[in-house]
């Protein structure tokens, strides 16, 4: 079956930085976008970063462009979203989604 696995959470200081990891299975990753999203306490799920099958073309939120990086490696159907200088801000439960599936999230809390 499907699975999307988000990996790399935890607790960082501001202006620090984490790598999250998406480990996906079931599908062909390489013909699927993915797109990483992050749900804060009380908030929707906003998408912040799309990247392409083949990763030549990636889109960010205003809100993390400059910040953070989505990559994805196809030979092992593995996209990582690399956040660097975070804010308190960016603390929310991260989430991947691909091919119209999403893994169960990962937190990531941002604080002093």
């Amino acid at each position: 079956q499907v699975q999307l696995v988000e990996s790399g959470g935890g607790l960082a200081q501001p202006g620090g930085s984490l790598r999250l990891s998406c480990a996906a299975s079931g599908f062909t990753f390489s013909e699927s976008a993915i797109t990483w999203y992050r749900q804060a306490t009380g908030k929707g799920r906003e998408p912040i970063a799309v990247i392409s099958t083949t990763g030549s073309t990636t889109t960010y939120a205003d809100s993390v462009k400059g910040r953070f990086t989505i990559s994805r490696d196809n030979r092992e159907n593995t996209a990582y979203l690399q956040m660097n200088s975070l804010k308190p801000e960016d603390t929310a439960v991260y989430y991947c989604g691909g091919a119209g599936y999403w893994g169960q999230g990962t937190q990531v809390t941002v604080s002093s």
